[in-house]
């Protein structure tokens, strides 16, 4: 599934294009459109102006001029620019005249995505990017969850998922079944800075490419090559050397490596 940095990349790779473009025509499959009804949406859409293309989350929001979509990527979801449909293609605009693209549609091979019309997103919790140092530990000692379960979940941090969190642990040396309230101030931190400064890099290289990611003009991101802990079940540790063990946290493949994750 893209997490933070794929769909950064995308928002990224989009904006310099449609800001200011007009939607002269749109198609839409239902079972992806929410509310359902995919000839409303179309009718709204069509005539209307973009105005921005921003993320909260794991989600696209594309504001109009009079409006808002948002997408979710789900687990295959691409919006990409420029390029024909085809088969998993469940959503197409066509944009007025400009210099690089007249179309961008949304493909989704396993169909899990969504595109949402005025979609509230205020029950997600601050961006793992902006949220303060001091805002994080006091969030951290409210809660009894495991750290892998809570960072997963959207209404604590917004964008955090499966790779990055698993990254985020490893490099801060904590288990990921350790309970958040009991974490010192020196664990908080580390997750704290690890965070940060992997999302960010991640960003940098343009998100990692596993399965179907692409960004909006179809370039694979690069960050999959440093994966210290995510998918390497039974490879040695590059710390150490010992192999990385998987287990399951609440129905989530979960890596880590034993000795540097002590609990």
């Amino acid at each position: 599934m893209p997490e933070l940095p794929e769909v950064e990349t995308v928002v990224r790779t989009l904006t310099p294009h449609l800001p200011g473009r007009r939607i002269v025509a749109a198609e839409f499959s239902s079972r992806f459109v929410t509310p359902g009804n995919r000839k409303v949406l179309a009718r709204k859409v069509t005539g209307r102006t973009i105005q921005s293309v921003q993320r909260r989350g794991k989600f696209i929001e594309i504001a109009l001029d009079r409006g808002k979509l948002t997408v979710h990527l789900g687990m295959t979801g691409r919006l990409l620019l420029d390029s024909a449909p085809g088969k998993h293609t469940y959503g197409q605009f066509t944009l007025d005249a400009g210099t690089l693209t007249g179309t961008l549609i949304y493909d989704d091979p396993r169909q899990f995505g969504r595109i949402l019309w005025n979609h509230d997103l205020s029950h997600l919790g601050p961006e793992p990017l902006e949220v303060s140092l001091e805002e994080f530990q006091a969030r951290l000692k409210r809660r009894k969850s495991k750290i892998k379960a809570l960072l997963l979940n959207q209404t604590f941090l917004a964008g955090m998922g499966n790779i990055y969190v698993d990254e985020t642990l490893f490099a801060a040396g904590v288990h990921p079944l350790t309970i958040a309230s009991r974490l010192t101030k020196a664990k908080a931190a580390a997750i704290h800075l690890h965070m940060r400064e992997i999302l960010a890099r991640a960003i940098r290289l343009g998100g990692s490419s596993i399965s179907d990611y692409v960004d909006a003009e179809g370039n694979r991101g690069w960050f999959q090559l440093e994966h210290q802990a995510y998918g390497r079940e039974g490879e040695p540790c590059k710390v150490c050397g010992t192999p990385i063990r998987k287990i399951t946290v609440i129905q989530r493949g979960t890596h880590y490596c034993p000795r540097c994750q002590r609990r």
